[in-house]
C-alpha cells in the first residue's frame, strides 16, 4: 500500500515517437500559419504608423504658419508702423518729399532670382 503501482506502458516502437514528432511539427505548422496571417496586418500597422507620423509633422508646420499668419494679421490690425512698412514695400508709397529708388533685376539674373 506504500508503494503506488506503474502503470504498464506498452511501447508501439517507433510510432511513439512519431506520434510525438507529428504532433511538434504540426503545432510549429499551425504558429508558423497563424505568423503568416499577421504579417500583412503587421506591415499596415508599420505603415499606418509611418503615415501619423508624417502628418503629425504636417500639423505641426501648419500650426506655426497659423501661428505666424495670426501674429502678422494682429500686427496689420494694431500696429501702424507694420502697415506704413507694408505700405512702402509693396505698394510703393512714400512720404512727402522722400524719394523712392526701385532696382530691377537684369534679364541674365532673373533666371537665378528666387521669386
Amino acid at each position: 500500500m506504500f508503494f503506488k503501482k506503474r502503470k504498464n506502458r506498452v511501447h508501439y516502437g517507433i510510432w511513439t515517437y512519431l506520434n510525438r514528432v507529428i504532433i511538434v511539427l504540426l503545432s510549429l505548422a499551425a504558429l508558423i500559419a497563424v505568423g503568416m496571417w499577421y504579417v500583412p496586418l503587421i506591415e499596415q500597422n508599420q505603415r499606418m504608423r509611418t503615415r501619423i507620423l508624417q502628418l503629425d509633422q504636417q500639423i505641426e508646420y501648419e500650426m506655426q504658419r497659423s501661428n505666424e499668419l495670426v501674429r502678422a494679421i494682429n500686427a496689420l490690425r494694431t500696429d501702424p508702423e507694420t502697415v506704413e512698412r507694408l505700405a512702402r514695400e509693396k505698394l510703393g508709397y512714400s512720404k512727402p518729399g522722400e524719394t523712392v529708388i526701385h532696382f530691377e533685376l537684369s534679364p541674365t539674373n532673373r533666371a537665378f532670382s528666387l521669386e
